[in-house]
């Protein structure tokens, strides 16, 4: 029996069909369509899991990995999503939404104008956007820009704390070439920041301005108050502990 006449080639067909219809009258998105066709099996699989499961089990862990798996297939369903938000309602949360997902996306260029667009009238000197505004700065090269927006934002909001924030200004500071006055901000950041991030950017730059012995030290404190924090933290904190000991390592 050739392989266009067996059963399973219908059955596989006919699945196929059943899920582009129930993609066209549900109103998913069309790439769907294109997958169904040319991925056959794998394609049928992907969109039960992303599309069907989770309305049919409605549990936390299937919506989860229905989102991750939308996510790889079509990054910027959600930036379609919050733009539209954005145009409809044109408040102020949802423009800084879709600010953010175009910063996450590699489009910040674009974010620096939406924030620009939302930092008037009432909201002209929130700090919550200023802050946005900065990172999407920072993000599109012009640290120089993020820094200045930042010292506008403390000037304009006095008892705005953010260790975010703090942390931005330093990699500005950094970024403009201003060494000195980015150590020292690391330097009282190191001190107070949750995370390992701001220790581990304070003794690279150290390095780099040929603090080795400094650095060694800020090093070896990051990660024994590592060893002594509890598992969730080192969990949290991998990425930049990892480092951190290669970092060590190369001393």
């Amino acid at each position: 029996m050739g392989a266009f006449t067996s059963p399973y080639f219908f059955a596989s067909l006919l699945v196929q069909i059943l899920l582009v219809v129930h993609c066209v009258r549900t109103g998913r998105n069309q790439i769907w369509i294109w997958i169904l066709i040319f991925s056959s099996v794998v394609g049928a699989v992907a969109y039960i899991i992303v599309e069907l499961l989770p309305d049919l089990f409605r549990s936390r862990g299937a919506g989860q990995a229905a989102r991750n798996l939308r996510k790889a297939i079509d990054p910027q369903q959600q930036l379609r999503r919050y733009q539209a938000d954005a145009e409809r309602s044109r408040d102020v949360a949802s423009s800084q939404r879709y600010a953010d997902e175009l910063v996450r996306l590699g489009r910040a260029g674009e974010a620096v104008a939406v924030y620009r667009q939302a930092l008037r009238g009432l909201y002209e000197h929130d700090p919550d956007l200023m802050l946005g505004l900065a990172r999407a700065q920072y993000a599109a090269g012009t640290p120089a820009e993020s820094r200045a927006t930042l010292d506008e934002l403390v000037e304009h909001n006095p008892q705005f704390k953010s260790p975010d924030g703090h942390l931005l200004y330093a990699r500005a500071l950094e970024g403009e070439g201003n060494t000195g006055r980015a150590l020292a901000e690391y330097k009282v950041l190191a001190g107070y920041y949750a995370g390992a991030e701001a220790a581990l950017r304070y003794a690279q730059l150290l390095v780099k301005g040929g603090q080795q012995a400094e650095a060694r030290e800020v090093l070896k404190g990051l990660l024994d108050h590592a060893r002594l924090a509890p598992h969730h933290y080192r969990r949290a904190q991998a990425e930049w502990l990892d480092q951190a000991r290669r970092d060590l390592a190369a001393l």
